[in-house]
């Protein structure tokens, strides 16, 4: 009699589980919703670690939510050219893009302080003013005026100069020079006679080969070969002051953006963070060999004499002076970013760059 009682009981148990089973699925169904997203990219899928990098992210994004949360990636062209992918997310065209604000400085000149400008952070201390100095905010804060809200996604590191036809000894060579080069260091070479050219990155190598522009900069050597650069000019110049940590962006649309999840949220930004740091170190790891393969197969590496290097560094004063007293949206966040340069300047001049030249002189050396 017990043990009949017994089984029943137990029955009536079981059945309430699995029935408290059935009745959690729904509010977890809710909270995890299928979602089929668009991510517009500004680069080409031949530069496996810049659009790698947003490969990256959409395959998190999917693990992390068993699939439910798909966001297909389309390489430059496919559905907007890749210096408008700006727009494509503003205007709702996609959810999302993979960019560089600078790209966007026509709009405003604000946008670059998102990405790189001249003589400015390099990725660490981008990073710093972003996660700590006030930076995301801030750039968020501007960002809502283009229904954007935005996230770190990558960091090219410092990047090359660019390749040139022609050698450029003085700071007269720059004259007349029509120069592939993005966002804000084509407002400051035009104070030095350069012609600004605003390139795609997959128009550029037929653009420098055909003759239409005289000197091309991207990012360094591992993409740089890539796209055989080499082939059609011989020099390589370096560095390249305009981009000392230039941050690639995931721009996400406010209203797709509030409405998702909280836990989707947090998987976007997780993901991004994931494929931010892989693409600084991926590019480290490959740069040196390519850069190796390129000097050996003949082209000529050269760094930019002081005097040029200087007359830029002036003509970007100029420039930041004349935006503080005309843009008061370029000043609210130049204000934060400016004295954290400074204090960053100061810390990495202790640490930092005392043992990095220190192993740079064994190196030229052959000591390591």
């Amino acid at each position: 009699m017990q043990r009949r009682k017994f089984i029943r009981t137990a029955a009536v148990g079981g059945a309430s589980v699995a029935a408290a089973g059935t009745l959690a699925a729904p509010a977890i169904a809710q909270s995890a919703p299928e979602l089929k997203w668009r991510m517009a990219s500004s680069f080409p899928k031949s530069l496996d670690t810049i659009f790698g990098s947003a490969e990256i992210f959409t395959k998190y994004v999917s693990e992390a939510t068993d699939g439910k949360f798909q966001i297909r990636l389309f390489a430059a062209g496919e559905i907007v050219p890749g210096l408008q992918v700006a727009d494509a997310v503003q205007n709702g065209t996609v959810e999302m893009g993979h960019t560089a604000s600078y790209y966007y400085v026509g709009k405003d000149l604000t946008f670059a302080l998102d990405c790189a400008v001249p003589f400015g952070l390099n990725a660490r201390q981008q990073d710093a003013w972003m996660n700590w100095g006030g930076g995301r905010q801030l750039m968020n804060d501007f960002f809502k005026d283009y229904n954007i809200h935005s996230m770190p996604c990558g960091n090219t590191g410092g990047q090359m100069g660019g390749w040139f036809r022609k050698e450029i000894k003085t700071v007269d060579d720059l004259k007349g020079l029509k120069f592939r080069v993005s966002g804000f260091a084509g407002e400051v070479l035009t104070k030095l006679g350069v012609v600004p050219q605003q390139l795609a990155g997959g128009d550029i190598y037929p653009a420098l080969e055909k003759g239409t522009i005289d000197a091309a900069e991207w990012v360094g050597p591992y993409d740089d070969q890539k796209l055989g650069f080499n082939k059609v000019a011989q020099y390589y110049y370096y560095p390249g002051w305009w981009e000392a940590g230039p941050q690639l962006s995931a721009y996400v649309n406010t209203t797709k953006w509030a409405e998702l999840p909280k836990s989707y949220q947090a998987i976007i930004e997780a993901a991004a963070a994931k494929a931010h740091t892989s693409m600084l170190s991926k590019y480290d790891a490959q740069n040196p060999k390519a850069v190796r393969e390129l000097v050996a197969s003949g082209t000529k590496l050269m760094p930019f004499s002081q005097p040029i290097m200087e007359a830029c560094y002036n003509a970007t004063n100029e420039l930041f002076a004349a935006l503080n007293e005309k843009n008061p949206k370029f000043k609210k966040v130049f204000e934060s970013w400016k004295p954290f340069r400074a204090e960053e300047t100061l810390w990495f001049r202790v640490v930092e760059n005392t043992m990095d030249n220190f192993m740079a002189r064994l190196s030229a050396a052959n000591k390591l």
